[in-house]
């Protein structure tokens, strides 16, 4: 092995004393290169090979070069890189060619050779380095996009890519992503030849001799793509994906209209299809472009068409495919449309008015999924229509009885609307929801009786709740508990909650940390008291909060009644109950507090 390390770093002898005569290194830093180059050579020479050894060899390499350059745009020196850099070049790809033999599964090893390739190495390298990639990746459809995406657009080759393109298919031909940048490439091609066409046309050049087909030069290539595509991948999503790609070519028009046409032939039974269609009339303008409205009144009427023939489509969507998906796209159409801000009066009005109407419709229907009819509820809410937010909640709670979002809703507007049935309805939700579900109602109906009724009634409601709410749902509880204590009947209520919570498992550590903060606000701070909630917070945390420990030792040597003698019985204890690194992590903030105390 120590001949072959020699022989490695002999070979590296000429561009280090390129290096030094050149004055872009000292004597001194080229003694440091060889000695740290033989460390690196004797790990990847080795009988045990580790992959974190030749990532070093790389980065190491890389860090070299990229001080040599720095040093040269320093000094102004841009001579001898084939001496210096390239060979450095040609010693890293070794490095990775050696490495990505050994562990060929290693996808991000791959991307990282072709990184450096794209960076230092020449055009004909990284080709082969994405070949001998794909020779073993041949599974993975986005390692051929990348390196077709790298064949069009940094080698400027066209059929190297449409090459690599038609050998993925044959491995994925029903991969969607490769069909879609397939066609991508092809209108890319197709508009390059245009352009030139062009180029040569104004410069009044004879373009008989070179090879510009009309087909091709119309989108031939990228039309076959798409046929072949459509016939393998169903699915109206797709068809759309390829008519999004179409529609960034100005050129394109024919292809577009084709697959506009066929989109609405194959997948008529398709809300997305609908969906699209009516959007489309957004974009469709009814003027020429010097007749357009300049004035925002007449803007504002514009887009008011606009929007009206979108819902013109999708009233027709909805009676060829009364379905709940399709009624589900309406909607969402309606809202995004309302929540679109806009200074015309007259265009809010109109889009709120559509979205009721669309909303009324599908409840009707009984095609409004659970969801919507909050949106809906939100949206009378925010306009304060009580009365419809009440009778809509009511349908909706009549179709989800088992869902206590459509009861919040429910209470919500008989809240906002003052109403008086509140307790009435909160119960009757209970009755109809699964006790582990209810945990978001009983906080609302603590939050609503402390500001609408008494005290009595608020601590009775907390301990029904703390009753019918167990397991990790309880914990939030018992905090929401203790603060309400604390708010409605200061330091004395807190404590009596939590005299009558401390057996009540399970806590949060918050649920301790709020007594001691609690306790530590009264003007006579009891010391007593500080160590009984640390103590029985110890009892639920103490093997997995080292910062618990430290505070209460904090506690005894910083507080007037504290016992300083107590601490050195806590260190030990913590150190048998804590785990692992959080002992390591206690002894360090141990050591550094009486440092500080030094």
């Amino acid at each position: 092995m120590a001949e072959i390390i020699q022989e490695r770093i002999e070979d590296r002898l000429p561009e280090l004393e390129q290096l030094e005569r050149v004055g872009l290194f000292s004597h001194a830093e080229i003694k440091a290169i060889i000695k740290k180059a033989s460390d690196l050579e004797y790990k990847i020479q080795r009988r045990t090979l580790l992959k974190e050894d030749f990532i070093n060899y790389v980065q190491y390499e890389i860090n070299l070069l990229e001080l040599i350059q720095r040093r040269r745009a320093r000094i102004g020196y841009s001579f001898k890189k084939d001496e210096i850099e390239n060979s450095v070049v040609h010693r890293v790809q070794g490095v990775f060619r050696r490495a990505s033999a050994k562990w060929k599964d290693d996808v991000q090893l791959w991307l990282s050779y072709v990184v450096f390739c794209k960076k230092w190495a020449t055009k004909a390298q990284l080709s082969k380095v994405f070949s001998a990639m794909l020779a073993i990746h041949s599974n993975k459809p986005a390692l051929w996009i990348m390196a077709a995406k790298w064949e069009m657009e940094d080698r400027l080759s066209s059929e190297s890519a449409r090459q690599l393109f038609l050998r993925a298919l044959r491995f994925h031909p029903e991969c969607a992503k490769l069909y879609q940048e397939y066609f991508r490439m092809e209108l890319m091609h197709t508009e390059k030849l245009r352009k030139e066409k062009q180029e040569f046309e104004k410069a009044k050049m004879d373009v008989g001799n070179l090879d510009y087909p009309e087909e091709i030069l119309q989108g031939e290539l990228a039309r076959i793509i798409y046929k072949n595509s459509v016939s393998k991948i169903k699915g109206a999503e797709f068809h759309v994906s390829l008519l999004s790609i179409a529609q960034l070519f100005d050129f394109a028009k024919d292809l577009q209209k084709e697959i506009y046409d066929d989109l609405q032939a194959l997948h008529t039974d398709d809300p997305l299809t609908w969906d699209y269609v009516a959007r489309r009339e957004l974009e469709i303008e009814t003027q020429p472009r010097e007749e357009q409205p300049t004035t925002k009144q007449a803007k504002a009427a514009e887009m008011g068409r606009k929007e009206a023939r979108c819902c013109a489509v999708y009233e027709e969507a909805v009676k060829s495919l009364p379905t709940e998906a399709m009624w589900k796209c309406y909607m969402n159409f309606c809202l995004e449309r309302f929540t679109k801000k806009t200074n015309s009066e007259f265009l809010r009005g109109k889009r709120l008015e559509r979205t009721m109407i669309v909303f009324r419709k599908g409840n009707e229907l009984k095609l409004l999924p659970e969801f919507q009819y909050k949106q809906w509820i939100e949206l009378l809410l925010h306009h304060d229509y009580f009365k419809e937010g009440l009778e809509v909640a009511v349908a909706g709670t009549e179709l989800f009885r088992d869902s206590v979002t459509m009861w919040q809703m429910k209470l919500q507007v008989l809240i906002e609307s003052k109403s008086t049935d509140v307790a009435m309805v909160f119960e009757e939700a209970f009755a109809h929801l699964k006790p582990q579900v209810c945990l978001p109602l009983w906080i609302s109906w603590a939050e609503w009786s402390e500001g609408a009724k008494s005290q009595e009634d608020t601590e009775a409601i907390f301990k029904n709740a703390i009753l019918a709410v167990t397991g990790a749902d309880s914990v939030t509880l018992k905090d929401k508990y203790l603060d309400w204590a604390h708010r409605s009947g200061g330091y004395k209520r807190a404590r009596a909650v939590f005299r009558s919570l401390q057996e009540s498992r399970p806590f949060s550590i918050d649920f301790f940390r709020k007594m001691i903060q609690f306790e530590k606000a009264q003007e006579s701070c009891k010391m007593v008291n500080l160590r009984e909630y640390y103590e029985r917070a110890l009892r639920e945390f103490g093997s997995v909060d080292s910062d618990l420990w430290m505070d209460y030792i904090k506690e005894e040597l910083n507080h007037p009644l504290g016992r300083p003698e107590n601490c050195g019985q806590i260190y030990w204890r913590a150190m048998k109950m804590l785990q692992g690194e959080l002992t390591e992590a206690f002894v360090a903030k141990h050591a550094m507090h009486q440092a500080g105390h030094l």
